[in-house]
């Protein structure tokens, strides 16, 4: 049952949605690959402001992946709504 996987934290939308995707994966690899070469030429200071540069916009992320989730939840239920209505 569907409400049961996502309850016991089985559906995972971000990770199920991108999964099998290549254009994802090939990005993913170019942004570490050229993350990687920047680091190579920064102090140890300049590497530790870069890792809260990352936090920070991993949160932002995270926050936005959030709220778009929630509207289109929110939005595939209205959609639902508005098809089972008699007119």
């Amino acid at each position: 049952m569907i409400l049961e996987e996502l309850w016991y934290g089985n559906i995972n939308p971000l990770e199920d949605s991108t999964d099998g995707n290549a254009e994802v994966k090939r990005l993913l690899n170019l942004v570490g690959r050229n993350r990687d070469k920047i680091c190579e030429g920064l102090t140890e200071q300049q590497k530790a402001d870069l890792a809260k540069y990352d936090d920070c916009v991993n949160e932002m992320y995270g926050i936005i992946e959030q709220e778009v989730f929630k509207y289109g939840f929110r939005l595939g239920g209205r959609i639902m709504l508005e098809v089972t209505e008699e007119k």
